[in-house]
């Protein structure tokens, strides 16, 4: 099972670089919310291209990462059952947020302020950390380790859904975990393109709707319910791949139909909402949420694209990249660990090259390389090999 799942760890490491990527994107592009973004005038076209890139990212990047831990919910659930199953999730994401929340996250902010020159607290360091705790700043402290808290959250759903269900029917038996071609009933059963379809608009009305109390921009501490509906989604569509062995059954053809789907269907539909909309012309706000068309169709946009590259990328890496030699090995050990700490990596890195002169474009280009770079190495190096870390990293 181990050989035959490579390429989900591949497709997981990757996911995560795409996340340090985002955020060097975030740093000079100032669409979205991150710790520190550069002061630099940002072009018409400048503006344009970081809007494409990370829309299409946002789309499907952590989407996808909730599909994919969903993919492995069942089989843990199965093998532990409930007590069990619930400790191990709580050690697994809950220390590492605990961990981000009371140490990497105050830290953050302290060198966010040094490096500005600011005073950031009377008393330094303690008097930060005791009016973070103090105020209750704590409780939106999560940074990207939300992905940990909302996954958590689910996790603990499934458990739950699964207590009150009962015992494993016959047919919940975890026989698809070997991989092979099971066409069940009911749920399970094998989404023909008519129901993925279906998916797509049910989760573009869902996020519609969302978005009147919850603008696409807003957060309730710092998680983005205006994407939690395809969030949601993705994870129960992971449960259902696994009982169903979906994984295995998409073919090649399914996998480049889904590919002219994100790139030709993706890229027009975005075009057309962006000139139609009145987005060249600077107006941004009805694409937020409420009751515009501009919304409805931002909403079918993620929705259809963020499918349509997830299931292209589930089928070229299964058929390309179902092998891992040394680098990807790297990678995918340290994957999580990279998650944990890019943050301070990518705002120290980003602080120092603040004076330097060139396309934003390039700027971004070099800070995602080396922010990537860097955090690897230290993962690998330092931070998994600290006794009080190495074991949730």
């Amino acid at each position: 099972m181990k050989a035959r799942l490579l390429y989900i760890d591949n497709l997981r490491w990757v996911m995560i670089m795409l996340v340090v990527s985002m955020h060097a994107a975030v740093t000079y592009s100032h669409l979205g919310s991150w710790y520190y973004m550069e002061d630099s005038p940002v072009s018409a076209a400048e503006t344009g291209l970081f809007a494409t890139y990370q829309a299409t990212l946002q789309s499907f990047f952590m989407g996808f990462l909730f599909f994919i831990a969903g993919y492995f919910v069942p089989g843990a659930y199965d093998s532990k059952g409930p007590g069990k199953f619930i400790r191990d999730r709580a050690f697994r994401l809950g220390l590492p947020l605990l961990f981000f929340v009371f140490i990497l996250q105050p830290v953050a902010i302290y060198c966010i302020g040094l490096l500005h020159g600011e005073d950031v607290a009377p008393n330094g360091f303690t008097g930060l950390y005791s009016h973070y705790i103090t105020s209750g700043h704590w409780l939106g402290g999560t940074g990207p380790l939300w992905f940990c808290e909302a996954l958590l959250i689910f996790c603990l759903a499934y458990a739950g859904f699964r207590r009150l269900r009962g015992k494993n029917r016959p047919e919940d038996a975890p026989e698809a975990a070997a991989g092979t071609a099971v066409r069940s009933t009911g749920m399970n059963t094998f989404p023909g393109k008519a129901r993925i379809w279906g998916l797509i608009v049910l989760i573009a009305v869902l996020t519609f709707l969302v978005r009147f109390p919850w603008p696409n921009g807003t957060s309730f501490y710092n998680l983005q319910f205006c994407y939690f509906s395809q969030y949601v989604a993705y994870f129960v569509a992971g449960t259902l791949a696994f009982r169903g062995g979906w994984l295995a059954q998409f073919t090649s053809a399914d996998g480049k139909y889904w590919g002219r789907v994100a790139l030709i269907g993706g890229l027009l539909f975005w075009v057309a909402l962006l000139v139609l909309g009145g987005a060249a012309k600077g107006s941004l706000s009805a694409y937020q949420g409420g009751m515009h068309w501009q919304s409805l169709g931002m909403a079918f946009w993620e929705s259809m694209t963020g499918t349509a590259i997830s299931l292209f990328l589930l089928v070229m890496f299964r058929e390309r990249f179902n092998r891992q030699g040394s680098a990807a090995r790297f990678f995918s050990a340290n994957a999580f660990a990279v998650y944990v700490f890019h943050t301070p990596i990518l705002i120290a890195i980003s602080r120092i090259m603040s004076p330097v002169q060139a396309p934003l474009l390039l700027k971004f280009l070099f800070l995602t390389i080396v922010s990537i770079l860097i955090s690897y190495a230290l993962c690998s190096l330092l931070f998994r090999k600290l006794p009080l870390l190495r074991r949730i990293l």
